[in-house]
């Protein structure tokens, strides 16, 4: 955020200077950077959420099938469960997040938040917090400027993207931004907001992207739902006074320096992890196969 700060200490200072709620600064910096107006930002704003929550329900009432066959109504099954092992809640939470990320993984529209690999968990958590809470979308579309600044600060100081961080940088930046929103819809000090960012970088720090067959579907999907999870956790522990002991700005450093480490099989290439077991180099195979076009030999049609 080039305009006013570069990290959460500074973000921290101007609004405790100037009194301003979070969102106010990440506004500005929509409206001086890129020359947009202030009912633009917030008319734009609004149609994202509707396209988010428009995935949560495809996801949860249309047949989410992916034609490599991995994705197959994991949301429906979630929330249609006999046996329960979640609240009714938590199981909204989970069903939720993965359905808007299986809209993403059936070529459905989606919000990237701040990426299609984790387009599911800022769905699912905000949806699931406005229902739990009966919060206007006024204070979700507020939510969702301060978890924009959040995704600007990681990103000019480690990464958004999987090819560049592993999974942590994706789906971990997306938990982060849920879990600022969350404590930020709820009351939470500045202070609480940055805690609640801080833990959850910390549950999902070193987490690897290797995605099957290069599909952004497994382990995806699965993740979506347990950063949903995660972001709910660590929003509890902040929000309840929890002390993350390592400051937010280091954890995003710390996010960083491992992104950096990490070797290049584990960044989005299929090439180590989940994506180089047996199963998946023969899902691969099948994939692959089935996407070739056989076009006719050109002697036949001469």
């Amino acid at each position: 955020m080039s305009l006013l700060f570069n990290d959460f200490k500074s973000w921290e200072k101007h609004c405790a200077e100037t009194g301003e709620p979070l969102y106010q600064p990440v506004l500005e910096y929509e409206i001086e950077q890129k020359g947009r107006t202030e009912e633009f930002i917030w008319e734009n704003i609004a149609k994202a959420y509707e396209v988010m929550k428009d995935a949560v329900q495809t996801g949860l009432t249309e047949d989410m099938t992916s034609r490599s066959g991995m994705v197959n109504n994991s949301a429906k099954k979630v929330a249609n469960s006999p046996v329960t092992v979640l609240s009714p809640e938590f199981q909204m939470l989970v069903s939720r997040a993965l359905g808007a990320k299986e809209v993403n993984s059936c070529m459905g529209r989606v919000v990237a938040a701040p990426t299609a690999g984790a387009s599911g968990i800022l769905p699912g958590t905000l949806t699931t917090l406005q229902e739990l809470h009966g919060l206007d979308d006024r204070k979700i579309h507020e939510a969702l400027l301060v978890a924009a600044g959040i995704a600007l600060i990681i990103e000019q100081n480690a990464s958004l993207a999987g090819a560049v961080g592993g999974c942590q940088a994706e789906t971990g930046s997306a938990a982060a931004m849920a879990a600022g929103g969350i404590v930020y819809c709820l009351g939470g000090n500045v202070d609480q907001v940055f805690t609640a960012v801080a833990i959850t970088i910390q549950c999902m720090l070193g987490l690897v992207c290797d995605p099957v067959a290069g599909l952004v579907e497994v382990p995806c999907i699965v993740r979506n739902a347990s950063a949903a999870a995660i972001a709910y956790s660590s929003s509890q522990l902040a929000i309840a006074g929890v002390n993350a002991v390592i400051p937010v700005d280091q954890c995003v450093a710390a996010l960083g320096e491992v992104g950096e480490s990490m070797e290049r099989k584990y960044k989005e290439t299929a090439l180590g992890g989940l994506a180089n077991t047996p199963r998946a180099r023969e899902i691969e195979k099948f994939v692959l196969v089935q996407d070739v076009e056989i076009l006719p030999d050109e002697d036949e049609n001469s």
